[in-house]
């Protein structure tokens, strides 16, 4: 079984993480995606990544499944240089505002004097001299797209490559997307996707208030209350001194009694 191999990556294999029902899942994923793409089962598994939870594939692996499709001569690129400076471009970037709680846009100006590079994607089907082109990416597109500008982007260090990459993208949504099955690149999604923003308080705050019914907490006895007296019988209950006279009241043992009693009698 391929969840049982240290060969593929370890969303499909059985370990601690990942329990044997979600590992054979992964698995068989990865096989489906196989037969449709005509592709290895190990290719695949090696080539799919899990980012922000979608999954995608690697642009590498796209170019490769294009060149191997057996419908069209090998993907190539064209660059040209548009011999114009991006420095002062105006382009729009999202800021989160703590006033209002959500990220509101800000036009902004680019300030590195870099010049303006694009890259088009193209080949031939195999039974055609008719060539197909992709739409030319360009480092402006770039830039005004955010994907340049996002923290942690690879545009800033490697552009060339980002560009065919993403060209090489276009090509395939617009003339293979079958190949794809319509799930984005990696480099796409990266560039794309943001972690979503969540203000501590106010999100402490709702939560609060959405389960402050939910749970009922059962009622607890006041240890301050003192529980009420259980009632004295009356036989129990001690006799009280006359309000008229202040005197104590008689003693109710006979045996003391007769022993105060003189032996000849009252005397009256």
């Amino acid at each position: 079984m391929l969840s049982s191999s240290d060969l593929v990556p370890d969303m499909y294999r059985i370990n601690e993480k990942n329990s044997k029902e979600k590992a054979i899942a992964n698995c068989m994923i990865a096989l489906e995606m196989s037969i449709r793409t005509k592709a290895s089962p190990l290719m695949i598994m090696q080539n799919m990544y899990i980012v922000y939870g979608r999954p995608s594939f690697s642009s590498k692996f796209l170019i490769a499944t294009v060149n191997t499709c057996g419908r069209f001569k090998p993907l190539q690129f064209k660059e040209r240089k548009l011999g114009k400076s991006l420095k002062g471009l105006k382009y729009i970037e999202y800021e989160w505002d703590g006033v209002a709680k959500r990220k509101l846009p800000k036009e902004k100006e680019f300030t590195e004097d870099i010049e303006d590079v694009g890259v088009t994607a193209f080949t031939t089907p195999l039974k055609s001299d008719s060539p197909l082109e992709s739409i030319e990416v360009t480092l402006s597109m770039a830039i005004m797209e955010g994907w340049y500008t996002k923290d942690g982007s690879k545009w800033k260090t490697m552009p060339m490559v980002m560009l065919r990459y993403r060209a090489a993208s276009f090509w395939t949504n617009s003339f293979a997307p079958e190949i794809s099955m319509g799930m984005p690149t990696v480099e796409e999604l990266h560039d794309i996707t943001d972690a979503e923003v969540i203000d501590v308080k106010t999100f402490t705050k709702k939560e609060a208030s959405a389960n402050a019914n939910s749970t009922v907490i059962p009622e607890t006895p006041d240890q301050n209350v003192k529980s009420e007296a259980a009632p004295v019988p009356e036989e129990a209950k001690p006799s009280e001194p006359s309000p008229n006279t202040g005197t104590k009241p008689a003693e109710t043992n006979k045996s003391n009694d007769n022993q105060n009693m003189p032996s000849d009698g009252p005397g009256y």
